[in-house]
């Protein structure tokens, strides 16, 4: 049964589904659907989303939200995103209540890792 009131869905835009799911299937072991060949639906577990083809980007300093996904080893996430073809565009620093960095994957939307 769904929860009333809580996200459900998310959906993000790629310039590339199939660099997309190579990224996002080797850095959080996500499974993909396709549902032609402009949109690709994920799921991690918990979450369901989907990325559709567009040139658009992810951006805080575009005023767009920012995903943030949890990693008890931060510095490990960050060798990762690195390895897989994802620049980090800010590096790891301490906020209340944790350490994150920030990072865009291989079609230049950004999205970040924290830890406690």
């Amino acid at each position: 049964m769904k929860t009333e009131n809580m996200i459900d869905y998310i959906e993000i835009p790629t310039s590339d589904i199939e660099q997309t799911r190579k990224f996002f299937g080797a850095l959080l072991g996500w499974k993909f659907e396709d549902f032609g060949p402009a949109y690709s639906c994920f799921d991690d577990g918990r979450m369901k989303g989907g990325f559709f083809e567009s040139e658009k980007r992810l951006s805080t300093a575009n005023g767009s939200i920012l995903l943030v996904f949890y990693t008890s080893n931060l510095e490990s996430a960050c060798e990762k995103v690195c390895r897989l073809g994802g620049k980090i565009s800010k590096e790891i620093f301490t906020f209340p209540g944790g350490r994150r960095f920030h990072f865009t994957e291989p079609c230049g939307n950004e999205f970040a890792f924290w830890t406690e």
